[in-house]
């Protein structure tokens, strides 16, 4: 395929950055997404250009690293895939492709399309944590979980923290991020001695760090790669009213 690709450039932080126009060639429809712009960034290193900088890692679409907004949508057009694990096949030939980065006044860009998502790593060191007693392991049955609640806590376990829900959010909030992981924690067993302390600490670290407010516009659902559902947004609202009756 031939696509003509629209990427946001930016050296840093302090500059205005812009939309730059390249033209790749002979794009074979097998090749991930990153695999593209591998590619491009090979070529504009041998005419001595900097290549784009994006982030990746695992290339699995386990890890979260990758994210940027292909066409208007986070991670790109395929329900519940990573930018990673996109291949070109979804694109046609001859197409213009925009690639963006994510957009949220809490993800300040460090460069081209990536940008600086710490805070999630500061929502979660605020309290997405349980306390355990040292030892050897306990059986796998000494605790028992009911198989609804377990297979709740896995659903919301799943998140992956790629920040897709705050891209696409009209607000930039990271309530889907924080109900994922507060859901996962307070519905076992093992999370239950800081429950309370728990949501009210992460929503605080999650407003700390200027991400907006949760409108139930549902965005955030459809852009998440892990299918984390809305009804999280709603348990993690009626865990932090019961932790306020509770303090």
């Amino acid at each position: 395929m031939n696509l003509t690709l629209r990427i946001w450039r930016q050296r840093g932080p302090e500059d205005r950055g812009a939309m730059v126009t390249y033209e790749l060639a002979d794009v074979s429809p097998d090749m991930s997404f990153l695999e593209m712009l591998d590619v491009l960034n090979e070529r504009l290193i041998l005419e001595g250009e900097d290549p784009v900088a994006f982030d990746h890692d695992c290339r699995e679409g386990i890890c979260g690293m990758c994210g940027v907004v292909i066409n208007g949508q986070a991670h790109g057009p395929r329900d519940r895939t990573t930018t990673c694990q996109l291949h070109m096949r979804e694109f046609t030939d001859g197409e213009t492709i925009d690639i963006e980065p994510w957009r949220a006044a809490a993800f300040p860009v460090v460069r081209d399309l990536v940008v600086d998502r710490s805070g999630f790593d500061r929502i979660i060191g605020s309290g997405g944590y349980i306390s355990v007693v040292t030892g050897s392991a306990p059986e796998a049955h000494a605790t028992p979980v009911p198989k609804d609640i377990a297979d709740a806590a896995f659903d919301n376990a799943t998140c992956i923290g790629c920040g897709a829900c705050v891209a696409a959010c009209p607000n930039g909030s990271a309530m889907l991020f924080t109900s994922a992981k507060v859901t996962h924690l307070n519905l076992l067993p093992q999370g239950a001695p800081e429950r309370e302390t728990r949501v009210r600490d992460m929503v605080g670290a999650m407003d700390d760090e200027g991400f907006g407010g949760c409108t139930n516009t549902g965005e955030c659902t459809v852009a998440c790669p892990k299918g984390i559902p809305l009804t999280s947004i709603g348990n993690l609202n009626r865990e932090y009213l019961r932790s306020l009756t509770r303090r």
